[in-house]
């Protein structure tokens, strides 16, 4: 029992000499010459104590603690600062990680739809998760990042207003979900995503002709319905900034990367968005071409044009006719790539979209300076969908595409 007195004595006085010690090293600059001082003698006591008598030991201890209460009295609300410390530190911690290694990324379109989606329409009819709709409403986008979009009209009419800035109505629900409202026979209706995103799945676009003025009043009867599904917010993933460092990049990867510096039209590239993500066609000193569908590549140094797909396995989904995916085309813009193709320059990279039919890609302003590259697609953090999990890593849906109508495009 004495024996087990004296070790702890002799624990708690090395304890405070040891704190004594740290504080005068750590707080040197904010401690007074009173502070100091009283540490000093801490330290001297806690070295200078005859450590097989129990009754020195014991004084010691106390003598240690009262200079601690009379010259250190602990802070009001001394957690706090220990919580905000912890907090700190963890915020320095991941923003080192995401300036680093890793940074979170918002798919923005739909040009790299089957692989990755940005802001789209699920059909009731055509959604492939069995757990969409069967929690609630607030579970629905948490989950799955869903908003319930279903409209069934309640009265004959037609949509009301000139032009789509006088028919829509925007605002944002709950203070963060952009929201669309409308009127069609006197009746007021309202579905989530900005106008002309209601306007294409709901089909309210068929008013409109191409320059923007209501044309055709098309009547709508009572009990028709325009649309009943879901709108999700998009894929989120995070992007790897530091293997491509060291590997280099590869024909086949998922990039992203910022489009400053890069132009279409004469318009600032930036101005659609600052970053973009898409597939990596061309390395520099590749030439390619898009024959029938296919894109074809002859790299730096050799005579003949070979499939993009003896290059990189990833490239055979595109060409699968299955769950979207329908290969790319060759479409007459600054880069076309029919005839004798085109020729990737030093130090840039020739970027596609799976969804070769809407992607705003290379084809249309050009190759993609290396210092712009960000990284690769790593990681789908959410939602919650069959491609959550490490990017590019899932096979098409056995849903035959037809490429004229893209109707399994959208299939989740």
């Amino acid at each position: 029992m004495i024996f087990s007195a004296e070790h702890k004595l002799r624990k708690e006085l090395e304890k405070l000499g040891v704190h004594a010690r740290h504080t005068l090293l750590v707080d040197d600059d904010i401690l007074s010459d009173g502070q100091k001082k009283a540490l000093r003698q801490i330290d001297q006591t806690a070295a200078g104590c005859n450590p097989d008598s129990a009754g020195e030991l014991s004084r010691a201890v106390e003598d240690c603690r009262r200079s601690y209460k009379k010259f250190l009295p602990p802070p009001k609300y001394a957690w706090i600062r220990e919580y905000l410390d912890v907090l700190a530190v963890a915020a320095a911690v991941a923003f080192g990680i995401r300036g680093l290694f890793l940074q979170p990324f918002k798919i923005p379109t739909s040009s790299m739809q089957p692989t990755l989606f940005g802001i789209h329409y699920i059909a009731q009819k055509g959604q492939v998760n069995p757990l969409l709709g069967q929690v609630s409403a607030p579970l629905d986008y948490l989950l799955f990042s869903c908003e319930r979009a279903r409209l069934r009209i309640e009265q004959d009419g037609i949509l009301e207003g000139g032009n789509p800035y006088e028919a829509f109505r925007q605002s944002l629900r709950y203070g963060v979900f952009p929201y669309t409202w409308f009127t069609i026979g006197g009746v007021n209706y309202g579905l989530p995503g900005e106008w002309d995103k209601v306007s294409e799945y709901s089909g309210l676009y068929r008013n409109f002709s191409c320059i923007g003025e209501t044309v055709c009043p098309i009547p709508y009867k009572a009990g028709e319905v325009l649309c009943n599904g879901w709108l999700s917010s998009g894929d989120h993933l995070f992007v790897d900034r530091f293997s491509h460092l060291l590997a280099g990049l590869r024909r086949g990867d998922v990039v992203v990367f910022n489009t400053e510096n890069i132009y279409y039209n004469g318009r600032a590239l930036a101005k659609n968005g600052y970053y973009y993500i898409k597939r990596l066609a061309g390395l520099p000193g590749d030439t390619l071409k898009i024959v029938h569908r296919t894109l074809y590549i002859r790299p730096r140094g050799e005579t003949r044009f070979k499939p993009v797909t003896d290059f990189s396995p990833k490239f055979r989904k595109l060409y699968s006719n299955q769950g979207g995916y329908h290969g790319h085309l060759n479409l007459p813009h600054e880069h076309d790539l029919s005839g004798d193709g085109f020729t990737v320059p030093d130090d840039s990279y020739f970027m596609l979209g799976d969804n070769s039919r809407t992607s705003l890609d290379s084809r249309y302003w050009g190759t993609v300076p290396r210092r712009n590259i960000v990284g690769k697609a790593l990681f789908v953090f959410w939602p919650f969908s069959r491609r959550w999990g490490l990017t590019d890593r899932l096979p098409p849906l056995p849903v035959t595409t037809d490429p004229d109508s893209l109707v399994s495009m959208h299939l989740q």
